[in-house]
């Protein structure tokens, strides 16, 4: 079986607020970077959103690992998800699950591949976290600016 390294990071200016995501997917020494913006947003959306849209570039059932600093997502895909289904996408508090779309649809993108998760620190030199990292501030940035020239 192939296999492929996603590295993703996902961030808004205030939050909510402009945001965007990003994943730098890795094979056989080839990379490829992706990236996406929303004009209002969470920062754990976006954070799902990089993971979802690496995930989608996969064309036939793969090993993947997948690198995020986001403790949101880490925690969430190997712990808290299952008592959220188990509890019909309900929190420990009974409040309804924030992002259930999402993390639905990531869900159904992991169940075709072998996922292992790796949480890494933010900004701690781990190059392809830190190319997402500057990507998701290019985009929003970028995206910012042609929002006001309009």
């Amino acid at each position: 079986m192939k296999k492929v390294i996603i590295y993703t990071d996902g961030g808004c200016w205030g939050n909510p607020g402009p945001g965007a995501w990003a994943a730098l997917l890795e094979y056989n020494g080839i990379k490829k970077l992706i990236s996406g913006f929303e004009k209002e947003t969470t920062n754990n959306r976006m954070e799902l959103k990089a993971v979802i849209e690496g995930l989608k570039v996969l064309k036939y059932p793969v090993e993947v690992e997948v690198y995020t600093d986001s403790k949101y997502i880490y925690n969430g895909i190997n712990e808290w998800i299952k008592t959220w289904i188990k509890n019909n996408w309900k929190t420990s508090n009974k409040k309804e699950v924030k992002n259930k779309d999402l993390w639905e649809e990531l869900l159904k993108l992991v169940e075709k591949h072998k996922v292992k998760w790796f949480w890494v620190k933010g900004h701690n030199n781990i190059e392809g976290n830190e190319i997402c990292d500057k990507e998701v501030q290019k985009v929003i940035k970028e995206n910012i600016k042609s929002i006001k020239e309009k």
